[in-house]
């Protein structure tokens, strides 16, 4: 059977494979026929016996030397457009890996996770006002939430402290994605990201940021990277 290596331990001898059949078997030094070692990712023909697989060989080494007096043959490539001699991968390998969502909730998640402290590569309009859409709709459950804490409390007729600690909170945690989308989309229209800092001029330095954030993107690649997913180059 065909399978691919997912993991093995040299120092330990002990590994994993998936097989064609999308079954996950275990192999150890004493099962491979030659090869000292197998480098993740390997494709492989194996002996399934039970949950373990013998006779261990990689099929890519073997295709390496072909016989002498093989006739060459020249690999045609396959229908998805793939090299000749490509990878194949079996189990969970084999699932297709779709590019980044593009939805509005989508980049606002990334935006608080993956992105929390990116500061590099480009972001497009739709992933600035994305963010910025789920971060308002955010900021008023945490104000219904504090207020809603506050009232039970009865402080609502006096400091509210939860609404004000919850309001706080959240927007110290959000200031480095915030500041990183802002990089980001000035890096995606052709800018350096330090004109951020015009935030900081008093009266009209969030209009500059506005004009920033609503100029289009720039529909080829830059020094910042190639063009967001989702926009027409």
């Amino acid at each position: 059977m065909r399978g691919e290596v997912l993991h093995y331990d040299e120092d330990q001898g002990f590994g994993f494979i998936t097989g064609a059949d999308g079954n996950r078997y275990t192999f150890a030094r004493e099962d491979l026929r030659r090869e000292a070692s197998m480098a993740r990712g390997a494709v492989i023909e194996f002996q399934p016996a039970g949950g373990r697989a013998r006779d261990v060989f990689s099929i890519r080494a073997q295709a390496a030397i072909p016989p002498a007096d093989a006739p060459a043959v020249t690999a045609a490539p396959s229908q998805t457009g793939n090299a000749p001699g490509a990878p194949q991968h079996f189990g969970r390998s084999a699932e297709s890996r779709p590019a980044s969502a593009t939805g509005l909730w989508d980049y606002f998640r990334r935006g608080l996770t993956e992105n929390y402290f990116n500061f590099s590569g480009r972001a497009r309009r739709k992933e600035y006002w994305g963010y910025c859409l789920f971060w308002t709709i955010a900021l008023i459950v945490v104000v219904g939430v504090g207020l809603f804490i506050d009232d039970a409390m009865g402080d609502l007729d006096e400091l509210p402290a939860a609404t004000v600690g919850l309001c706080g909170a959240f927007v110290l945690a959000t200031i480095p994605p915030w500041i990183g989308l802002n990089v980001r989309r000035l890096h995606d229209i052709g800018l350096t990201g330090w004109l951020f800092l015009a935030v900081l001029i008093p009266t009209i330095g969030w209009l500059i940021i506005l004009v920033f954030a609503l100029t289009p993107t720039q529909a080829r690649e830059n020094q910042w990277g190639p063009v967001p997913a989702g926009v027409r180059a």
